[in-house]
């Protein structure tokens, strides 16, 4: 007998909520939740083809060990046992260096992906830490870092009450949304019109989004930060400076107009292909909206000045008065978050307090490039030892990161791997142990991370759907095994884990003078949490301190998970709100709108205004039915348009002799590849573009669907010797790369 239940959509940023409907235990369909507070019914295609993804025949249901150079099926019990004894010994004779962690994006879709690896990463004490941050949006932590002293402050446009809304580099109609929680991006867009708003899009594709846009300007990749610059410049020439309200908040404003004054529009009109009046006539309407904001993403950021782009677009939000106000761009408040501290002076965020061993790239936030993975695995030096362990959760890196080919053999080189992944996939095939977590209609969600990116505040969570299935392991307990097995702790209760962070957790929280807890005895605290388990557990501690939390009994009708569970469409909190000066964490205890790091960067961007590419450059792209390395296993989302085909302009094809439907040689510094030609004027001339994630062509996978249609891995055209040097993001966009037509 049928049935329904609702789920969170994991699948990408916009978190929409779901009803699922269920045959047994079988997802059957999905649709919009209507009485979901916060996405109020919309659902894209990846949330309609939930039962799909979630019922995919390829996906692990039990373990599986390496055993004589081959992965068989194994218990639990024998899965951590291996575990223990591969992690363990590789610690304790090299040092915690020697083991690597590498983490992926879905982690930050599911409830033991946020709560576990922070443990994990404290426990091993290991600084070989990579993420898929630096492959995507470590130039925005860096930035906000340096301006507010957070690497998580990342203000957010105001879209539902925003007059006018500045996009670089990215396409919410095909991503949804990156860095920005907002569920149907495309209807707040069209609703921006609708009241009289305006819509700037600035990249050299004619995006879905571009489409949409009152004015379309198709600046050559990379030069986002010149643009940007260039801007700021004619808001000090023109007297359109406007702080308002920000004024007593910022220091450093004479700096920047000292710092930026030779990026004039004209002095970067030829850089960027753009006309210097259309430069000035961007910074003038942004400047005369009633309220504005500029958000860019993930082509401004994958660039040589991706740092500096990021930055700038906080130096436009600030400069016209924008930042921290109804409609421009704001600070969520999302209900996990601690209770905010008294505004102040705090420690500043640094960068490069370590090293990588071999390139000597500076850590951004405890991480280090994933483009220097391989590297740190299969190059000796005399500064430490390199990588010979590697945990990976929920990461594809050998499709995500540049140099794939080279990253694929130093992973076959490593003394022990063990992968935390649903399949058996391009990068979880040389683990010796691989761990698969439950379909996500067997797990619990709630958007630790997104709701702090959201463009409302609210909160939401969802329990399983369905019963976890027999011979299956809850994601929570295989990340806290996995904790212990790999820190000597084998064997113990994986509940421990938990306790260990509540015990901790309330202890500080009862010695903080603006906790609603000070003072009070954290046993008796933890005493009074509910919950089915111990993820359930800390959510409750979480929502209880949290800033609309009840405080443990301190703030009657506050939040907690019993209030949260009887809501279970949500609870919506509001619009964003100005916040300043509470999110600041800098040293001055305000924006310092020209940090020190930035400015012994300008120099290099001030060579940029002399360089032009002496050929194509490529740029990536994204499909609405697809996610990175994501679900290209399932059959419903991988029909149509979304196919790996090479963008080019027909000027670029008549020239080569590129035939649309032919296949063209692409070659990079990494290496080349072979795709077939889309030939389309909705890339500008002298750009070509690859979509990101797919290569499913290595053997000893088991991706029955994707096999069979593979398409290149792009980032293979990369050697990883490009980054923003700030953030160590790798540079994937606006790559030199030369052609030749099939014959």
């Amino acid at each position: 007998m049928s049935r329904t239940a609702l789920r969170i959509c994991p699948l990408c940023e916009a978190t929409c909520g779901l009803t699922l409907t269920l045959d047994g235990t079988r997802v059957t369909g999905a649709r919009g939740d209507r009485e979901d507070v916060f996405s109020k019914g919309f659902i894209c295609p990846k949330g309609a083809s939930f039962g799909a993804v979630d019922g995919d025949p390829d996906r692990l249901r039990t373990p599986l060990v390496r055993e004589n150079g081959t992965l068989r099926e194994a218990t639990w019990e024998e899965a951590f046992d291996a575990v223990a004894a591969g992690l363990r010994p590789v610690a304790e004779r090299h040092g915690p260096n020697a083991v690597g962690v590498v983490l992926g994006n879905p982690n930050v879709h599911t409830v033991a992906g946020a709560l576990y690896p922070p443990v994990l990463l404290a426990a091993l004490g290991t600084r070989s830490l990579f993420t898929a941050s630096t492959v995507d949006q470590m130039p925005k932590h860096v930035s906000s870092g340096l301006l507010f002293g957070d690497a998580n402050a990342i203000p957010v446009p105001d879209l539902d009450r925003t007059d006018h809304l500045l996009l670089i580099g990215a396409n919410p109609l095909e991503s949804n949304g990156s860095l920005c929680t907002a569920p149907d991006f495309p209807g707040r867009l069209k609703a921006l019109k609708a009241r009289g708003g305006r819509l700037t899009v600035v990249d050299p594709r004619r995006t879905r989004t571009a489409k949409l846009a009152d004015r379309h300007l198709a600046i050559r990749p990379g030069t986002d930060a010149l643009l940007l610059a260039a801007m700021a410049t004619v808001l000090f020439e023109e007297g359109l400076t406007d702080l308002g309200d920000l004024a007593p908040h910022v220091e450093g404003v004479e700096e920047v107009r000292r710092a930026l004054a030779d990026f004039t529009p004209e002095s970067v009109a030829a850089a960027c292909d753009l006309d210097a009046g259309d430069v000035r006539a961007l910074a003038r309407e942004l400047a005369a909206a009633p309220s504005a904001a500029v958000y860019a993403r993930i082509g401004s950021c994958t660039v040589p000045h991706g740092t500096l782009a990021s930055w700038l677009v906080d130096v436009l939000n600030v400069l016209t008065g924008n930042l921290d106000r109804p409609g421009g761009a704001l600070f969520p408040q999302a209900a996990t978050d601690r209770t905010p501290r008294p505004a102040g002076p705090g420690r500043g965020f640094a960068l490069g307090r370590w090293h990588s061993r071999v390139s000597g790239h500076p850590e951004a936030k405890g991480e280090l490039p994933l483009s220097a993975l391989a590297e740190e695995i299969d190059t000796a030096t005399d500064e430490g030892e390199p990588v010979r362990a590697l945990i990976v959760v929920a990461a594809n890196p050998v499709l995500s990161a540049p140099d794939g080919d080279r990253l694929d053999k130093a992973l076959a080189s490593l003394d022990f791997m063990v992968s935390v992944d649903p399949y058996l996939n391009e990068t979880s095939r040389h683990a010796d142990v691989v761990l698969p977590p439950p379909p996500p209609s067997q797990s619990p969600h709630h958007d630790f991370a997104f709701n702090t990116l959201a463009v409302r505040n609210q909160v939401r969570y969802t329990r399983p759907a369905v019963p976890l299935e027999s011979g299956r392991m809850a994601e929570s307990e295989i990340l806290a095994r996995l904790v212990l097995a790999a820190t000597g702790l084998h064997g113990t209760d994986p509940a421990a884990v938990d306790a260990m962070v509540v015990e901790q957790t309330l202890g500080r929280a009862v010695q903080e003078e603006h906790s609603p807890v000070h003072g009070r005895d954290p046993h008796e605290l933890a005493g009074r949490l509910t919950g089915d388990n111990g993820p359930e557990r800390r959510l409750d501690m979480m929502l209880r301190l949290g800033p609309y939390g009840d405080g443990f009994g301190a703030r009657p009708g506050g939040l907690s998970l019993d209030r949260l569970l009887a809501h279970p469409h949500g609870i919506d909190l509001g619009p964003l709100r100005p916040r300043l000066p509470q999110p600041l964490r800098t040293r001055s205890g305000r924006v310092e709108l020209l940090p020190g790091p930035v400015a012994d960067d300008l120099p290099r961007l001030r060579a940029a205004l002399r360089e032009r590419p002496a050929g194509l450059v490529l740029v990536g792209r994204r499909h609405l039915r697809s996610n990175n390395s994501w679900m290209h296993n399932v059959p419903a989302l991988t029909g149509g348009t979304n196919r790996c085909t090479l963008h080019i302009h027909p000027d670029d094809a008549d020239r080569l002799g590129v035939r649309d439907g032919a296949d063209v040689r692409i070659k990079g510094a990494g290496g080349e590849v072979v795709a077939p030609a889309e030939v389309t004027d909705g890339v500008r001339p002298g750009v070509v573009s690859l979509p990101h994630g797919w290569g499913h062509d290595r053997p000893g996978t088991r991706l029955g669907h994707a096999s069979t249609a593979p398409g290149v891995n792009v980032n293979q055209l990369l050697d990883g010797s490009l980054l923003d040097p700030l953030s160590g993001n790798a540079v994937l966009n606006g790559i030199p790369v030369s052609l030749t037509a099939s014959l």
